[in-house]
């Protein structure tokens, strides 16, 4: 994702999380940490004929596991409604994953409304579990979220994903 993204990216994310869509100022703030040396972020746009039908971001959050490993969280994943059913959402997020195996993040944590099965669904097939809950997590509906982590191997465990993802279908 570039910047020239954000206005195409905020039309799908009003339209898909109307009542707590992220604004401009937040997705270029996330911008501005996924270029140059100090990159701790990957965000990806996925293009169908010249329009974006889907994205996703993560954040290398500099925070350690107990194990002493790295920690990476899920910020963002969403798929037009028009490609629902058709697996972008799952190569988004082995995108994701492989993300987080470059930063070294062999745990990966997410967020996702309770209410959201779909997505939940999604993350258990790569293998997330369910540790938590944040009350209210989400705003202003006062949902909850449901907190997920996924702790992969070094040697190609989840992270590795289910196969590349050819350039026509994300560009980031």
């Amino acid at each position: 994702m570039r910047w020239w993204d954000i206005d195409p990216v905020l039309e799908l994310e009003r339209d898909l999380f109307p009542e707590d869509a992220w604004s401009r100022g937040m997705f270029w703030s996330e911008l501005a940490h996924a270029r140059g040396a100090g990159a701790n972020r990957r965000y990806l746009v996925a293009e169908q004929d010249g329009r974006i039908v889907g994205y996703a971001g993560l954040v290398a959050t500099g925070a350690v596991s107990e194990d002493g490993h790295g920690v990476a969280d899920v910020q963002t994943i969403a798929a037009a409604r028009d490609q629902w059913g058709t697996g972008l959402g799952a190569r988004l997020l082995t995108e994701l994953l492989r993300a987080a195996t470059a930063f070294e993040c062999p745990e990966v944590m997410l967020e996702c409304r309770v209410d959201n099965t779909r997505a939940q669904r999604l993350y258990e097939r790569f293998g997330f579990a369910p540790i938590g809950f944040r009350r209210g997590y989400y705003q202003p509906g006062n949902i909850d979220a449901l907190v997920m982590r996924l702790t992969t191997t070094p040697d190609g465990g989840p992270a590795a994903g289910p196969g590349p993802v050819r350039e026509t279908e994300i560009n980031g």
